[in-house]
């Protein structure tokens, strides 16, 4: 499966200096909403079950490809959820992970960056199990990927 991408996701760190600059948390969820709107267009051939998120009050899909490059499994997400602000935590996370090594992917904490940001303060407590649930699969897909290459 070779998934589409019309352009590249906003840079992780663009996103962090961007959160540091917004002082109100209004403009901090308009802009996280901004951010689900730029993700690229996700297919409707990959809404299947084997691409739902389990775990998350809203509809998640996440779509992993592996490419094979020196040896070792990279990975690229595409993602897409029912709900504005979900779709824009998707973003984030597209923009953590999305075309770095398995290995990376496994060790990189997420969760920490979410806290960091101050979404688990200020989310509901179901946003904030959605997207453990979303870092949840994305290290399962990392896990697998380095599986299949030893």
């Amino acid at each position: 499966m070779q998934l589409e991408t019309r352009s590249p996701p906003t840079p992780i760190d663009d996103i962090i200096e961007n959160f540091s600059l917004l002082d109100e948390w209004d403009d901090r969820y308009r802009y996280v909403i901004e951010l689900g709107r730029k993700l690229t267009p996700y297919p409707d051939d990959l809404r299947t079950d084997a691409n739902k998120v389990q775990g998350c009050a809203s509809q998640v899909w996440l779509a992993t490809t592996v490419a094979h490059r020196d040896g070792r499994p990279f990975l690229t997400f595409a993602g897409d959820s029912d709900a504005h602000i979900v779709r824009g935590l998707v973003a984030i996370l597209i923009a953590l992970l999305s075309g770095r090594p398995a290995a990376e992917i496994s060790r990189e904490d997420p969760i920490a960056l979410f806290e960091r940001l101050g979404l688990g303060e200020h989310l509901t407590p179901q946003r904030s199990n959605g997207f453990r649930s979303m870092v949840a699969r994305t290290r399962a897909d990392a896990t697998a990927a380095l599986a299949e290459t030893i």
